[in-house]
């Protein structure tokens, strides 16, 4: 694989994801349109969820993956549906059976504008959508059976038990004993990188990348999400309130273990340019990795 050179202005740089975040944006609205059912109030909340804000990485870290490795049709579909999943997870965090969270991105959360039971079932409809949407894909011709069935089964598991559900139950039991830094990135790489995985190989799937290349976007994702997940911990301690869109310390108040009490500032940030250089080195002879390694760094500079 001959090294590629992939540098990346900043205009060059937020051109590409503008791009991206107005397909997303667009396509995300077609979904919670129907609002002359009688269970639209059910819709109106996963509407509100979804046009919520936030920075789409999930569904970016597709369309980018599957567009480095060869990808030319539309997936944009298949992307919203990795959104919908990580907005059924938000749903579910914050309610107060969980993380019992009244805020989510500066505004009151899903359980709060409408109800606990709308909420539920709101982030419950989001959380099957997308295997809705994927089986669609391969119905109308847009990707093949065997495609759809693959893209299903990383998903699945993405979400299960041996993902973001397993890390979330982990994290929950860290809340009543002190957890090892061990156990940390264990609950980290199930409960944020597990989807932030998914996105990334979805995208090689759909791009029909070999082994090589899938091996690539894991070792990608698993870095970038471990560090994403420091940066988090950084944020819920120092962070500005009015940035995050929702109170800082909340992790301290529910007695949770974070990275940032078993290291100090500095060593977290260490560690996560480390884990960033790690993300970058996977990906960075592959020519058009720009926007992907600038993604990499950028998120891990954050504020917010």
């Amino acid at each position: 694989m001959p090294k590629a050179v992939n540098s990346l202005t900043d205009f060059e740089f937020n051109l590409i994801l503008n791009d991206n975040l107005n397909l997303i944006n667009e396509r995300l609205s077609t979904y919670t349109s129907h609002k002359n059912l009688p269970q639209r109030s059910v819709i109106n909340a996963m509407e509100y969820s979804l046009s919520a804000g936030g920075k789409r990485i999930r569904p970016v870290l597709m369309l980018e993956f599957y567009k480095l490795f060869g990808g030319k049709s539309d997936i944009v579909d298949i992307a919203c549906a990795i959104e919908m999943i990580h907005t059924f997870s938000l749903i579910h965090d914050d309610l107060p059976c969980m993380d019992n969270d009244d805020f989510r991105r500066g505004k009151p959360s899903c359980h709060k504008q409408f109800d606990e039971a709308t909420a539920l079932l709101a982030g419950d409809a989001l959380s099957v959508l997308p295997f809705e949407i994927i089986a669609n894909q391969a119905v109308s011709g847009h990707i093949s059976t065997k495609t759809a069935v693959v893209l299903c089964a990383e998903l699945a598991e993405a979400v299960g038990v041996k993902g973001m559900i397993g890390g979330q139950v982990l994290d929950l039991l860290s809340e009543t004993c002190e957890a090892s830094l061990d156990q940390l990135c264990s609950i980290s790489d199930l409960k944020t990188g597990a989807i932030i995985k998914a996105a990334c190989r979805m995208g090689a799937i759909l791009a029909d990348a070999d082994e090589t290349a899938l091996k690539n976007a894991s070792e990608y994702a698993e870095n970038l999400g471990l560090a994403f997940q420091i940066k988090d911990d950084i944020l819920d301690v120092c962070g500005d309130e009015k940035l995050l869109g929702k109170p800082v310390g909340s992790d301290k108040k529910r007695g949770k273990t974070t990275f940032v009490d078993l290291l100090d500032i500095s060593e977290c940030n260490a560690l996560i340019d480390s884990l960033t250089e790690k993300a970058v080195k996977a990906i960075k002879n592959y020519s058009g990795s720009g926007f992907l390694i600038k993604l990499a760094k950028t998120l891990c500079q954050r504020t917010h």
